[in-house]
């Protein structure tokens, strides 16, 4: 009896049962005190730019090939919402997920939008927070100005999107995004949701797609970089000024977090949420689960 309540432990739970996971998860999150959520949240944003901070880092002065400096840069971005889900922390994006609990009438419309604008908020209070952390310690001067380079490099690259651009760029993003929650739902182990969280994470960061909490940071950083760095420090500036030109606060939030947040929405909500939901919880299709 001992070894099979051992095997129940450690064995994925299969998609039906996920489904349910999800829904109970959205639902408590809906009930969620503002003060804890709002805690959470903003550990998240922070936990999101460690992440950010750590894929700058390895791809710096890079001279692999391109894909290969994508991969790296995108596993080590997976380190964000590993310690979003295994910590424990609030991130809108992911929370995108609680529409299943709203389409089975568990979660009220301003349940949903109550948790998605503070946990929105605390994510980019927790991201912020990082930016003035990050400045203060001196890091971007680190291998001498190149960790300051790809800083501005990254941002001013995210400002030159179209609307259009950025909006399905962040419906790819967090497709991927909530795939890797998605999958975690079926694991009972750390070792599970970590593995569950790596690819989906490394392969979003490695095509380019666009995650509005990251965004957060990233920008930021590299707006602030750009204004209070050194000149000698960022010549590299004026070999290119059209591109860095773009990199404004008004782009910032316009250009890119604006279109990049709904089409995160859309993306997590429409594509992964509500078709997980259509196929395993409707009344509709309920009866046809296999």
């Amino acid at each position: 009896m001992k070894q099979n309540s051992e095997i129940r432990i450690t064995e994925a739970l299969p998609p039906p049962e996920m489904a349910d996971s999800a829904v109970s998860t959205g639902i408590s999150k809906a009930h969620m005190g503002l003060t804890k959520t709002a805690m959470l949240a903003i550990l998240a944003g922070a936990f999101i730019a460690f992440g950010a901070i750590f894929s700058t880092v390895v791809s710096a002065g890079s001279t692999l090939p391109f894909g290969l400096s994508r991969l790296l840069s995108g596993l080590t971005f997976s380190l964000g919402l590993i310690l979003v889900v295994v910590g424990g922390a609030e991130l809108f994006t992911g929370n995108n997920l609680m529409i299943m609990g709203w389409a089975n009438r568990k979660i009220s419309t301003s349940g949903v939008l109550r948790n998605w604008s503070i946990v929105y908020l605390g994510n980019m209070l927790g991201a912020f927070s990082m930016v003035l952390f990050i400045w203060l310690s001196g890091h971007p001067s680190s291998g001498d100005g190149a960790v300051a380079e790809r800083i501005v490099q990254i941002a001013a690259h995210k400002c030159t999107y179209t609307g259009l651009q950025a909006f399905t760029l962040g419906i790819l993003c967090n497709i991927l995004v909530c795939l890797a929650i998605w999958l975690c739902y079926s694991s009972r182990t750390v070792q599970g949701r970590i593995l569950a969280i790596v690819f989906p994470i490394t392969a979003f960061v490695a095509a380019g797609f666009e995650h509005s909490v990251a965004n957060m940071y990233f920008i930021p950083m590299g707006l602030v970089v750009k204004d209070w760095s050194d000149p000698a420090v960022l010549g590299f500036l004026n070999s290119s000024p059209e591109l860095f030109n773009e990199l404004t606060w008004g782009n910032f939030l316009i250009k890119n977090l604006l279109p990049v947040s709904l089409g995160n929405i859309v993306g997590g909500s429409l594509f992964v949420g509500m078709a997980y939901w259509f196929i395993y919880s409707s009344k509709w299709n309920k009866h046809t689960n296999t």
